[in-house]
């Protein structure tokens, strides 16, 4: 437990990292069904972020074989197990056995349902005859439900239920809005600095920085209503048990990066981006996506390392594991994007 807030850490990591391979299927999915236009510019470059489900996979099993370094709840219940309490109560979801056996399958559940529509949109690209267009629309059909479901999961293990019996009821969604809303901000941020570097096999046209902005807006408010839905319904009910968890981050030692989270997710993009002129300039909506992306890493880590007593916990950043920790994610996943930038001919060497 003593450094459970380093491990904090690595798991906001984790997480960013996995929705990172993950937002880039979903967002061609979701542009193949809705018939955007512009999905042709942008879908091999987001669908080459899926070279980052290796590097999340490893994460995870760093996590998984750090016990209760990761999973607080573990500590607690080894804890009284060993002072001859029997073993602290917990919920059949918090059986370490079932949650490493679950998150491992999934992890590669999904990984192979994302890979074969990256395969089945190669084929719909080449091959325009009925059967593949269909194979294509069916995968692109399965991919949001998917992203909802192992979404719903990582929300659980890794976040809501780092307190055994606290939960949200729109807990789930809360989470995946907001790192579909660090995704679009990324993405954003990604091609502007590819198309910035001159190495893009193609340049990418102005009017997709605007979509994506339209986008980051749109899941701004929506992130917005959510985490305020959950937290008025416990403060409005008089729940104390619930109530508790928002007011550890709200009012305590995590109060500063709270109201930086909120300020850099919703206060800056919805002043911005209500604006016009700031939805067409590609420079304005890259430097907002780094707000976004630094408060949504701000704000996982706030819902991890807040879910115990604050001397288990420390400011992010403030020390060298924290660092160097991130510093080596960074860099891993920056050489991981390369190759496949490269591998795929969408970026010159």
């Amino acid at each position: 437990m003593e450094g459970f807030g380093s491990w904090s850490v690595l798991t906001t990591n984790f997480i960013l990292c996995l929705y990172i391979a993950l937002g880039g299927v979903t967002l061609s999915a979701i542009l193949h069904l809705v018939n955007g236009k512009w999905r042709f510019v942008v879908r091999n470059l987001a669908c080459s972020l899926a070279v980052m489900f290796p590097v999340a996979f490893v994460l995870m099993i760093v996590l998984l074989a750090n016990g209760e370094n990761t999973f607080q709840w573990l500590a607690q219940a080894r804890e009284a197990s060993a002072h001859g309490g029997g073993g602290h109560h917990l919920p059949g979801w918090h059986n370490y056995a079932f949650l490493a056996t679950r998150q491992i399958v999934g992890f590669f559940v999904v990984a192979g349902l994302y890979g074969l529509f990256i395969k089945l949109q190669h084929q719909a690209t080449i091959d325009d005859s009925y059967p593949a267009q269909r194979r294509f629309r069916n995968i692109a059909l399965v991919i949001p439900g998917i992203y909802v479901l192992y979404g719903t999961m990582i929300a659980w293990d890794y976040e809501m239920t780092m307190i055994p019996n606290w939960h949200s009821a729109s807990y789930s969604v809360y989470h995946f809005v907001s790192n579909f809303h660090f995704f679009l901000a990324f993405f954003a941020f990604f091609l502007f600095m590819l198309n910035k570097s001159g190495k893009l096999t193609k340049e990418m046209p102005s009017f997709v920085f605007n979509h994506l902005a339209q986008m980051m807006l749109a899941f701004t408010i929506l992130w917005t209503y959510f985490f305020f839905t959950q937290y008025l319904i416990m403060w409005y009910g008089r729940l104390p048990e619930e109530i508790f968890r928002f007011r550890n981050m709200m009012e305590n030692g995590l109060a500063p990066i709270w109201w930086t989270f909120v300020t850099l997710k919703f206060i800056i993009p919805f002043c911005s981006y209500i604006f016009a002129v700031n939805r067409h300039t590609p420079s304005i909506i890259a430097t907002i996506s780094v707000g976004i992306m630094v408060g949504t890493w701000l704000e996982r880590y706030t819902w991890i390392s807040g879910s115990v007593d604050p001397k288990f916990y420390h400011l992010p950043m403030t020390s060298m594991f924290d660092i160097a920790v991130t510093v080596l994610v960074i860099g891993v996943a920056i050489a991981a994007m390369r190759w496949s930038l490269t591998r795929f001919g969408l970026m010159r060497a």
